[in-house]
C-alpha cells in the first residue's frame, strides 16, 4: 500500500488539539479506502467537546459513529467527511462520497458508512451533509403546517438550513432572527426573511431555535402565537440555561419540545432508517444558494487553531468552517 499513515486531528485534553500521524489497515473485503477531500466542523457540538463541556451522563450519546477516545479526551471528533474512494468495491473505487467520519487524511471504513454524492452536489458543499439531517429531523418533529407562520431564532448553519427548508414549504413565511447583521444577506440568498432580535414578528405558528444561547430562547418564546411549538435544537452541554416559564408562558399554552438527531424523529422512525435520512439530505445540496453558508475554508494542516477560534467566541462571522485537504 503506498500510503500507510494518515494524519488526524485529536483533542488532547480541553482545549488542545493537535495532528497526529497513525497507522492505515489495509482494507479487507467489504472495506474502503477514503482519501479526505474536505470535512465540514460542527461549530455548536464541536466547540462543546472542544471545551469539555459535555456531560459526563452523555458521553455514550454523544459518540460520534467513528470516534477514537473517549470524552473528555485524548479522543478524535467529528462527523462529516468528504473524500474520494482509493481502494474497495469496485463499484465505489474513484467515487466521491460523504461518510460520518471525524477530521484526517485518510480512513478506511466499512463500504456501507460511505455514501455516494448524488450528481449536480460538489464535494465542497456535501460537508453541509450532516447539518441538513440536522435540519430535517428538526422539521420532522416540528411538524409544520402549509401557509405557517415561522420564526427561526439563530442563523447558524442549523439554523439556515431549517429556514431554507421551511422555506420551500407552500405559504409558509419564514423568518431567522440573529443579532448579526451579517446574517441578513445569507437568509435572503436563502429565499428567506430576516429580522433581529427586537424587531422579529410576533405571533409565529411555529418557533424554532437554534442559537445555543438563552437569550435566544427567551426570544422564542416571546415570538410564540397562542398554543404555538416552540421546538428546541439547541444543545447546551453542562450548562445550565434559565427558561421563562412565569409570565404568558401557561396562558398562551405553549409547548415547548425539544429534538436531537440521534434518533429519527417519532413520526417517521417506522418507515426511515438513518440512512435513508442521511441519502435525502445528501440529495437536496444541490441549491447552490447552500453555498452561502461555507463562509470560512481553512487547510488541514490549520485545523488545531480553527477549532481553539471557534470554541473562543461566539460573536465572529462564521457560519460553516469547511476544511480542505491537499494532498
Amino acid at each position: 500500500m503506498a500510503h500507510a499513515s494518515a494524519q488526524a486531528c485529536w483533542l488532547i485534553e480541553p482545549g488542545r488539539a493537535e495532528l497526529r500521524t497513525e497507522r492505515l489497515v489495509e482494507p479487507s473485503a467489504g472495506q474502503v479506502r477514503v482519501r479526505a477531500l474536505h470535512s465540514g466542523i460542527s461549530r455548536g457540538t464541536e466547540s462543546l467537546v472542544y471545551r469539555g463541556e459535555v456531560p459526563v451522563s452523555e458521553y455514550a450519546r454523544m459518540r460520534a459513529p467513528f470516534q477514537s477516545g473517549e470524552f473528555p479526551g485524548p479522543l478524535k471528533y467529528g462527523y462529516s467527511s468528504v473524500g474520494i474512494v482509493e481502494e474497495g468495491p469496485a463499484a465505489l473505487r474513484g467515487r466521491a462520497v460523504f461518510c460520518l467520519f471525524p477530521h484526517q487524511t485518510r480512513y478506511v471504513v466499512p463500504a456501507e458508512a460511505v455514501h455516494v454524492l448524488p450528481d449536480g452536489v460538489p464535494p465542497a458543499r456535501a460537508v453541509l451533509a450532516a447539518n441538513l439531517e440536522t435540519a430535517i429531523n428538526a422539521l420532522w418533529d416540528a411538524a409544520p403546517h402549509v401557509g405557517d407562520r415561522i420564526a427561526v431564532v439563530g442563523g447558524g448553519t442549523v439554523g439556515l438550513l431549517v429556514a431554507w427548508l421551511a422555506g420551500r414549504l407552500p405559504g409558509c413565511a419564514v423568518e431567522v432572527v440573529d443579532p448579526a447583521p451579517a446574517r441578513r444577506a445569507v437568509a435572503e440568498r436563502l429565499g428567506v426573511g430576516f429580522a433581529a432580535p427586537e424587531a422579529a414578528r410576533d405571533e409565529a405558528d411555529l418557533v424554532i431555535h437554534a442559537s445555543g444561547q438563552a437569550e435566544g430562547l427567551a426570544t422564542a418564546l416571546r415570538l410564540a402565537a397562542f398554543e404555538a411549538t416552540v421546538l428546541e435544537l439547541s444543545w447546551y452541554g453542562q450548562r445550565n440555561v434559565g427558561v421563562a416559564l412565569g409570565g404568558a408562558f401557561h396562558s398562551r399554552r405553549l409547548t415547548l419540545k425539544s429534538s436531537q438527531v440521534g434518533e429519527v424523529a417519532a413520526a417517521q422512525r417506522s418507515r426511515w432508517s438513518r440512512r435513508r435520512r442521511i441519502e435525502l439530505a445528501l440529495s437536496l445540496l444541490t441549491d447552490d444558494a447552500l453555498d452561502a453558508l461555507i463562509t470560512d475554508a481553512a487547510r488541514f494542516a490549520d485545523l488545531p487553531a480553527v477549532l481553539a477560534r471557534l470554541a473562543a467566541s461566539r460573536l465572529d462571522s462564521t457560519i460553516c468552517h469547511r476544511i480542505d485537504y491537499t494532498q
